[in-house]
């Protein structure tokens, strides 16, 4: 049956040397791995060029609940990036982002809300220059809204530090070892109000913003599974003084 839906490219994987496997987060069936024929022309509609990290696609797809892997009948741009793929600090961005998103999005259902805030960051990614360095901090701690898994801002005082495991803010030492000094949960509270609107005014050293990003990711990491290490964020790390 031909379904048409919009899907964002999070992962590609080459099959044999005929064919590559694109793992994508669609509209109306969240994650889907497509089978697409691996040609650098088109072949019944599709142009492997289409496939980068994080590309919005129109797709026109055949979709059988027989099949773990679902063809592409056709699929163009549904938006058309300037500075993602050309950008190399926004390029650096979006690939680590594509992974994370690949590790961390694993249901097979629709969700609407989730799939509209990806599309709307992946556009700003796109025209906004200012705060440019912190996108990535923000976008993942609004994603943990989306996944269920946001910390509780409500339990943050004064002196407090960060439980990793449970989520909150605590005066005393938890009994396990994922917890932030007082130090770094001052700056964790301080990025859970962070988002695209106020992102340029959160200043930071590369030293602190990878030391927080090591936070987010090990706060995933305790609270969603299948997560594994992710390979581009030592690129990622590189880069924004």
């Amino acid at each position: 049956m031909l379904h048409k839906t919009k899907g964002i490219v999070l992962h590609t994987l080459p099959y044999n040397d005929r064919y590559l496997i694109i793992n994508m987060f669609t509209e109306a069936f969240g994650r889907v791995a497509y089978i697409i024929i691996n040609s650098k022309g088109k072949r019944s509609g599709v142009a492997r060029s289409v496939f980068s990290p994080l590309a919005i696609l129109e797709l026109e797809t055949e979709r059988s609940n027989t099949r773990e892997l679902q063809r592409i009948r056709e699929a163009k741009p549904a938006f058309l990036p300037s500075k993602i793929q050309t950008h190399p600090f926004k390029n650096a961005i979006a690939l680590f982002l594509a992974e994370t998103l690949y590790r961390l999005l694993q249901e097979h259902e629709p969700n609407a809300k989730l799939f509209d805030f990806l599309c709307n960051s992946i556009r700003l990614l796109d025209i906004t220059d200012a705060g440019t360095a912190n996108f990535h901090l923000a976008f993942l701690f609004q994603l943990s809204n989306y996944l269920g898994v946001h910390p509780n801002a409500e339990t943050y005082k004064e002196g407090r530090c960060f439980d990793l495991l449970n989520g909150v803010f605590t005066d005393t030492l938890p009994g396990h070892d994922h917890f932030l000094s007082r130090e770094d949960s001052l700056a964790f509270e301080r990025l859970l109000h962070i988002n695209y609107g106020n992102m340029s005014l959160f200043a930071f050293s590369r030293k602190e913003r990878n030391s927080i990003i090591s936070h987010i990711i090990n706060y995933y990491r305790l609270h969603l599974t299948d997560f594994p290490e992710i390979k581009s964020l030592a690129v990622l790390q590189e880069l924004f003084d």
